[in-house]
C-alpha cells in the first residue's frame, strides 16, 4: 500500500472513495478515468499515486478537476484538458481505454423501430425502455396527437394521408377500449375469487382472510388494481404499431457508442440517421474523446444494399410456414461437451482428450458428473456454470411484435430479425374477443395490413411502422444451454406476458426432445398458466413500498 503524506491525502479525498484501502472507487469524469486506468495499465505504480503524479501534476487537467462545478465546451481550460486525454489514449490505445468510460444519455419521443434497433447491440450498451405493461398510451402530446411518430420519408410520400389515418384508427380504438377492458378484466377474474400469496412468508391466503388483517387487505386491492391495469395494457397493446413513441434510456461504454453512431449513420431509416446525429451531439459534451471517430461506414451501407438486392434475386420460392418454434440445428454430443467442460478445470488434460473419455464414460457415471455440478441450485439466480456455455442450440421463432419485443432483451447471444411485416397474420388475445371487441380488432388489423401493403410497394423499410404489435414477426436466435437456462427460468415466470411465456415453453420442450437429461437441470421453469399472474409481484412491490423490514 502506498503511504499518502496528509497533504496528498487531502488532495486526493475528492477523487476516490478512499485513500487508505486497496479496493476504492473514482469519483472522476469519464474520460479522466478512461484515461487513468489506460496508464495505470503500464505503470508500477499505485493508481493515486500516478493520478498524483501525472493527472494532477497537469495544468491543464488539474484546472477542469479543481472547477467547482461543471465547465463548458468552450472553456479553454476544457480544451486544453480534452487534448490531453487524446494524447493519454491515443499513446496507450484508444480502442482499450474506449471500454473504460461510459455515459448516460436518454431518447425520448422515437419509434419502437428505432427503440429496436437502440436495443440490438449485443455487449457494451444496457437500455430500458418505457413499458407497454405500465404506461398506457392513451393520452395524446402537445400538440393535440397520439403518441405516434410521423416517420419524414411516408409523411412527405403519397401515403402520408393513409399512414395518418391508420395511426389515428388504432390509438382512437386502444384509448376507446381500455376503460372497459379494465372492468372486463375485473370482472372476470374478480379480487374475491383470486389467490393471493401473503407477501412476507409466501403463503397461500384468500381475499376474506386478508380483509381480517387492515394492511394486508390494502396491500392486496392496491396490488389488485395495478395487475387488473396491467393486465388490460397487455390485451390491448396488440393495437400499437411501430411506430409508438418511446423512451429509451441508454448506458453504454464509449466503444459501444461509437459503433452505435456508424451504424445509425449507416441506416437507411431516416429516424436513425437523425437519431446518430443528436445521439452523438449528447456524447460530444459528454465523452467526445471515445466517440470522436463515429462516422458513417460506406461498408456498413453498401453491404446491407447489396445483400438485400442479392436476396431478392436468390430466394423465390414461397414461404414454407412452420410451427411458432423451430428447432433448427443443436449439439449431437451435447453431455460429452459439459461433461469434459466440467472436469477441465480439475485436470491437466486438453479438452479434446477429455471429450473422448466423456464419451466412453457408462451412463451411471454421466449422471453423477452433471449431478454434481448442477443438481444443487436453490433457486434461478444461482446460475449454472460456464460447462453448460459449451452447447449451442439455434431457434427460428415466429411471434407478435409485442413477444419479440420482450425476448429481443437478451443480448447474450446470436440474434437476429427480419422486417417487421403484416406477412404473418396476427394474434388475437382470447379476452378481445370475450370482451366484445373482436369486430373492432380485426377491422383494425386488416386496415393496417391494407396501408402497409400499399407503403410496402414504395418503401418496404419504411412500412414497418405501420405493422402493429399484434402481428407475427420472425427471428432466430442461437444460444449456449447456460443462456438457455436463464432465459427459460426468467421469461416463463408468473408475472410475464403470457405470448412470450408460451414461446419460452415451446423453446424448452424442443430441448427436452432432444436433450432430456439436460433439460431437467433446468428446474425453475414454469409451465403453468396464469390469468393474473403479476399479482404475486404486485403484493410483494405494495409490501416493500409500505416500508415494512
Amino acid at each position: 500500500m502506498e503511504n499518502f503524506t496528509p497533504a496528498e491525502r487531502e488532495r486526493l479525498a475528492p477523487f476516490f472513495t478512499n485513500v487508505d484501502r486497496p479496493v476504492f472507487g473514482l469519483r472522476l469524469p469519464q474520460e479522466v478515468a478512461g484515461a487513468l486506468f489506460s496508464r495505470y495499465s503500464r505503470s508500477a505504480r499505485d493508481l493515486r499515486r500516478t493520478f498524483l503524479d501525472e493527472f494532477l501534476g497537469d495544468a491543464d487537467l488539474a484546472v477542469v478537476l479543481d472547477s467547482t462545478g461543471p465547465a463548458s465546451g468552450d472553456d479553454p481550460a476544457v480544451r486544453r484538458a480534452r487534448a490531453f486525454y487524446d494524447r493519454v489514449l491515443v499513446g496507450y490505445g484508444d480502442d482499450s481505454v474506449a471500454q473504460l468510460g461510459g455515459a448516460h444519455v436518454a431518447c425520448e419521443g422515437i419509434s419502437n423501430v428505432a427503440a429496436k434497433y437502440l436495443e440490438d447491440p449485443r455487449i457494451g450498451i444496457a437500455p430500458l425502455e418505457k413499458s407497454t405493461r405500465y404506461v398506457r398510451f392513451d393520452r395524446k402530446d402537445r400538440d393535440g396527437r397520439h403518441l405516434y411518430f410521423v416517420e419524414p420519408t411516408l409523411a412527405e410520400s403519397r401515403h402520408g394521408r393513409d399512414y395518418i389515418e391508420v395511426m389515428e384508427l388504432l390509438f382512437e380504438t386502444y384509448s376507446r377500449q381500455m376503460e372497459p377492458m379494465i372492468e372486463h378484466v375485473r370482472k372476470a377474474v374478480p379480487l374475491e375469487d383470486t389467490e393471493l400469496r401473503h407477501p412476507r412468508t409466501g403463503d397461500t391466503v384468500t381475499y376474506a382472510e386478508a380483509r381480517r388483517d387492515g394492511k394486508l387487505v390494502k396491500w392486496a386491492e392496491t396490488a389488485y388494481r395495478s395487475t387488473v391495469r396491467a393486465h388490460a395494457c397487455d390485451l390491448l397493446r396488440g393495437y400499437l404499431p411501430a411506430a409508438t413513441r418511446t423512451n429509451v434510456g441508454l448506458f453504454g461504454v464509449g466503444q459501444a457508442f461509437e459503433y452505435l453512431l456508424s451504424k445509425s449513420y449507416s441506416s437507411d431509416l431516416a429516424e436513425l440517421r437523425s437519431l446518430g446525429t443528436a445521439i452523438h451531439e449528447e456524447l460530444n459534451t459528454l465523452i467526445p474523446s471515445f466517440v470522436k471517430r463515429a462516422q458513417p461506414s460506406p461498408y456498413l451501407s453498401e453491404t446491407f444494399n447489396r445483400t438485400r438486392a442479392l436476396a431478392a434475386e436468390a430466394v423465390t420460392e414461397p414461404v414454407r410456414e412452420g410451427p411458432a418454434v423451430t428447432l433448427v440445428d443443436y449439439d449431437e454430443q451435447a453431455e460429452e461437451r459439459i461433461i469434459a467442460a466440467v472436469l477441465y478445470p480439475h485436470t491437466t488434460h486438453p479438452l479434446s482428450q477429455l471429450r473422448e473419455m466423456a464419451a466412453r464414460l457408462p451412463d451411471e457415471r454421466r449422471r453423477e458428473v452433471l449431478d454434481t455440478y448442477m443438481k444443487g441450485r436453490r433457486h434461478r439466480r444461482e446460475k449454472p456454470g460456464r460447462a453448460l456455455e459449451q452447447v449451442y442450440y439455434t431457434f427460428d421463432i415466429i411471434g407478435n411484435l409485442g413477444a419479440y419485443r420482450d425476448l429481443q432483451r437478451h443480448r447474450l447471444l446470436s440474434q437476429e430479425r427480419q422486417d417487421f411485416t403484416t406477412a404473418h397474420g396476427y394474434d388475437t388475445p382470447p379476452e378481445i374477443m370475450e370482451a366484445g371487441f373482436g369486430e373492432d380488432f380485426r377491422r383494425c388489423m386488416e386496415r393496417a395490413a391494407e396501408v402497409h401493403e400499399r407503403i410496402r410497394a414504395d418503401h418496404p423499410r419504411e412500412a414497418q411502422y405501420v405493422v402493429p404489435f399484434a402481428y407475427r414477426t420472425r427471428w432466430y436466435m442461437k444460444m449456449n444451454l447456460r443462456e438457455a437456462v436463464h432465459i427459460g427460468e426468467l421469461r416463463t415466470m408468473p408475472q410475464g406476458h403470457p405470448d412470450y411465456r408460451t414461446i419460452t415453453q415451446e423453446m424448452w420442450r424442443r430441448i427436452g426432445a432432444v436433450h432430456p437429461r439436460l433439460a431437467s437441470y433446468a428446474k425453475f421453469i414454469d409451465w403453468k398458466t396464469y390469468r393474473l399472474g403479476r399479482l404475486a409481484s404486485e403484493l410483494r412491490t405494495e409490501f416493500k413500498k409500505s416500508g415494512r423490514p
